[in-house]
């Protein structure tokens, strides 16, 4: 399970009327403190096996993000010092529960499920302007700063402990004894008015970003239906950020006259259509519910769909089958997919990239990669520099045996995006393929420190110094260089961490 499931940090506290310390307030925790704390927390939900690193799904929730925050710099509700010191990184998990979760730093989560479950890109826009929100306005550091007794290292335990007790209420009584559960419960709820300012400052980020503010409106309105259902716990996003009339009538209120009645029809766009499928596959729905998505197609009513739901039909049908290692299946869907979205540049890309990934699962990687490369000669934009494009095509040109081809457009990306983990390691199998042994070392230690793993990293540069100490024609000075610059850096990285155990 992924840990971060059912995040207790945004219940409410049983108390409505919970003071907030001001900004300014002396014993608020440092943003630099905050940094290390969700640092330590993250490090751990890396290793969570519910921790995935999806291309398409990341760059999509990325696209949205991006704005949200630059909106946010603009209005003066994220400051250049929280800028600067926090992570900003969106982590998603395998989980197919409704819900999203900020933590210390500056990191935030967001569930399959939910991406799986919004109907436009307005709507996840707010949540996530919801929880950029939270961290904008320090609500964590000021319910962290009421504990300030604890420990940094007690302070992450305890939260991962109440993460993982969503799903495994056993797992609070192995971390936490006695009283000390309801305890936790108590430091890290949000207060209502903190809920309530996360949506009102949420909603002014919506505009500006380029996303209508009906879907604050009608992410309200799914939430009420979901909360008139039973509750079987596929939506802890309604435990945690639980609505309340008050919140649900100021967000309406906030709609010009005429308004709140569209929120509800604002039309899904045929790429949200895909990537929420996408969510809904990747998930882990089982194999009969594969099977059945896989049919729909076939049904007879399919025809009669809106547009956006066929596309997402015939993507989920497309991509289940080739979970289930039915290459003939995928390919049949991903053509009529793509003949579906011919028009439409962002749904064609997406389809595009589809197809390529399905011969790469069939074994036909030279096929994936002349989509790949078909597809970014039919663009005018610059698509085939994008991470999707980028990791598909690296994946696709290693088991091509074309490694080579690959290495350069890898370096690239690295240099402007030190912290990404995945393409470090896809430029170590690069260099790995070439020969390039110390290379490929260094790579494999940079993805170590991309997860905050300095002890492992230090461990890979050492044994590129090892490599570089037996010399031959293989050693790269400057390559051997920069890894004794590097093993320096990280082993102050690592002091700092074992200090703070």
């Amino acid at each position: 399970m992924f840990l971060i499931a059912n995040s207790i940090l945004y219940a409410p506290a049983a108390s409505a009327q919970t003071a907030l310390p001001t900004l300014g307030d002396p014993s608020d925790l440092t943003t630099s403190a905050e940094r290390r704390l969700g640092d330590r927390i993250i490090r751990e939900l890396y290793r969570d096996p519910d921790y995935i690193d999806d291309p398409v799904i990341a760059d999509y929730v990325q696209g949205i993000w991006r704005p949200l925050m630059a909106a946010a710099k603009a209005r003066g509700e994220l400051s250049p010092e929280l800028d600067e010191r926090f992570a900003w990184e969106i982590l998603l998990g395998r989980d197919r529960t409704v819900n999203a979760f900020a933590l210390p730093g500056g990191y935030l989560g967001v569930h399959l499920g939910l991406i799986g479950v919004v109907t436009t890109r307005d709507e996840l826009a707010s949540v996530l302007a919801h929880e950029l929100s939270h961290v904008t306005q320090r609500h964590i550091s000021r319910l962290i700063t009421q504990q300030s007794k604890q420990t940094p290292l007690l302070l992450g335990a305890m939260i991962l402990g109440a993460l993982a007790a969503s799903k495994n209420p056993g797992a609070t009584q192995a971390l936490v004894v006695g009283g000390q559960a309801l305890a936790m419960q108590n430091q890290l709820n949000f207060s209502r008015d903190m809920e309530r300012e996360a949506d009102r400052i949420g909603y002014g980020l919506m505009a500006p970003a380029g996303f209508a503010p009906q879907g604050f409106v009608s992410m309200f309105d799914k939430l009420q239906q979901a909360n008139r259902l039973n509750d079987n716990g596929s939506w802890p996003y309604l435990r945690s950020h639980p609505l309340t009339t008050e919140r649900m009538a100021d967000m309406h209120s906030r709609l010009p006259p005429g308004e709140a009645a569209a929120a509800t029809t604002v039309p899904s766009t045929l790429e949200h259509a895909m990537v929420a499928a996408r969510a809904r596959v990747l998930a882990n729905p089982g194999v009969d519910t594969l099977r059945q998505w896989i049919a729909e197609p076939q049904g007879s009513g399919f025809a009669a769909l809106p547009a956006s739901r066929r596309v997402g039909v015939l993507y989920a049908a497309a991509l289940g089958s080739n979970q289930l290692r039915d290459a003939a299946g995928a390919r049949t869907a991903a053509k009529k997919l793509e003949d579906l979205v011919r028009n439409d540049a962002a749904a064609h890309r997406l389809a595009k990239l589809l197809a390529a990934e399905i011969e790469l699962a069939a074994g036909d990687a030279a096929a994936a990669v002349n989509a790949l490369a078909a597809d970014a000669s039919n663009t005018t934009t610059s698509s085939s520099h994008r991470r999707p494009e980028l990791v598909l095509r690296s994946q696709a040109l290693l088991r091509a045996g074309r490694a080579a081809e690959g290495t350069s457009a890898l370096q690239t990306w690295v240099a402007t995006h030190p912290r990404d983990a995945t393409a470090w390691q896809l430029l170590a199998s690069s260099w790995q393929a070439q020969g390039q042994a110390m290379r490929a070392v260094r790579a494999e230690a940079e993805a170590h420190a991309a997860r905050y793993d300095y002890a492992a990293a230090v461990d890979r540069f050492k044994a590129g110094q090892d490599l570089a100490r037996r010399g031959g024609p293989q050693v790269d000075h400057i390559e051997a260089s920069i890894i004794d610059t590097r093993l320096r850096a990280v082993e102050s990285l690592l002091r700092e961490q074992a200090a703070e155990r």
